[in-house]
């Protein structure tokens, strides 16, 4: 059976997640309320930071499905060494140039840096991803704050070829395992410390959201055997897309649910714990919605995945990357001129208005630059440079 390589719904919800996060860092800034009319949405805002647990899940099943493929008779096991080098290709230019370009551009110029040695510090850590290990590293880099899921992800990578290997030969135990020991790592934090900023995003702490995302894979490509056996069907192909809308639908007001409970959780402290609790059920809420996506009326489908989601989800790495550097330096060099010294607190809507259009500009400029004059053409040179020869043993898959 022929399978589609890409999922295109998929585009949009990676550019939905990448957008509200990003809007929650812009709002920690600006402090405008966002509203349609009289609806207020500042519990979406708010709690913008819980759509990273969406990245993760999807990035996992994203990952994983390869190896989905490859269990249902779809495809040849994923080569270990392709896995590492598109990883490589996709991530590692960009990355380091905008740690380049943040430190001699931003950190150097204004001397945010307390030392010689905390500079040595930052960046060894920036560019090995062990940073989220050490808190003035994590928290108090100007290197841009941000970057640290992309540290999660980066040693995820490390480990995921082993896993997914062991999930094909023992999938129950391999992902048991994995959320058994995110759970009881969680439970520790929740009963023993008072503060959780150092745990709250360590990559144990997502152990669960991993392995649902490869669980929700696995169940993609078994779904996805379903619904083309009804080609011809339209009456059973219908209904199953109508199902598959209306648990989107139900999914999403679940969610809207969950994300005011979180938003109003209290001080900085509850938050977390909040997070941390209600971490699994974020998790399910997401891969229930990466799975039905591309089985939807395809009205939502094309809403979902477009030339316009296609082109904005290419550069999502890159501006996510580059989009929290951006905001707290506008703030830093006080453009946009304000009427006020601190025009947030004072509530000076044009400010904040100016503000938020043009962090989101700048921002998306920047991701556009750095993704067509270096990510791509530093890719290209990189799969010429270490891909096997075309014809040569080397490259089939093992």
């Amino acid at each position: 059976m022929r399978q589609q390589s890409r999922i295109p719904e998929l585009d949009g919800l990676r550019a939905w997640m990448i957008f509200v996060i990003s809007w929650y860092h812009i709002w920690q800034q600006s402090w405008l309320t966002p509203r349609i009319g009289s609806v207020s949405l500042d519990f979406l805002v708010r709690s913008g930071y819980v759509w990273v647990d969406g990245m993760i899940l999807l990035s996992a099943f994203l990952l994983f499905l390869p190896w989905a493929r490859h269990a249902a008779g779809e495809g040849p096991m994923p080569d270990t060494r392709q896995f590492y080098l598109r990883r490589v290709q996709r991530i590692l230019p960009s990355y380091w140039f905008i740690l380049l370009l943040t430190l001699f551009a931003v950190a150097l110029p204004w001397g945010l840096y307390a030392s010689p040695n905390y500079m040595v510090k930052d960046l060894a850590t920036h560019f090995t991803f062990t940073f989220p290990f050490f808190y003035d590293t994590y928290i108090a880099t100007p290197l841009g704050a941000a970057s640290w899921t992309l540290a999660v992800e980066v040693q995820a990578y490390l480990l995921f070829p082993l896993i997914a290997r062991s999930v094909l030969r023992r999938p129950a135990l391999t992902l048991g395992t994995i959320t058994l020991v995110s759970f009881c790592f969680r439970a520790w934090c929740l009963w023993s410390l008072q503060d959780y900023t150092m745990v709250v995003n360590q990559l144990i702490n997502f152990g669960d959201v991993y392995a649902l995302g490869i669980l929700s894979a696995s169940v993609y490509v078994r779904l996805r055997r379903i619904y083309a056996g009804l080609q011809g069907m339209k009456k059973r192909r219908l209904l199953w897309e109508s199902a598959a809308t209306v648990l989107f639908i139900l999914l999403i007001i679940g969610l809207i649910r969950l994300l005011s409970i979180q938003a109003y959780a209290g001080g900085y402290p509850q938050l977390q714990a909040r997070q941390m609790t209600l971490r699994p059920v974020f998790a399910l809420a997401f891969a229930g919605l990466t799975v039905c996506c591309s089985f939807c009326v395809l009205p939502l489908r094309k809403l979902l995945g477009n030339r316009i989601t296609h082109f904005l989800a290419g550069l999502s790495m890159n501006y996510y990357l580059t989009h929290q550097t951006i905001v707290v330096h506008l703030k830093r060099i006080g453009f946009p001129p304000s009427a006020d010294e601190s025009p947030n607190m004072a509530g000076e809507q044009p400010w904040q208005n100016q503000y938020t259009a043009l962090a989101f500009g700048l921002s998306l400029l920047a991701a556009l630059l750095i993704t067509y004059l270096v990510e791509k053409p530093a890719g290209k040179w990189l799969e010429r440079r270490f891909s096997p020869p075309s014809g040569g043993g080397a490259s089939s898959s093992r």
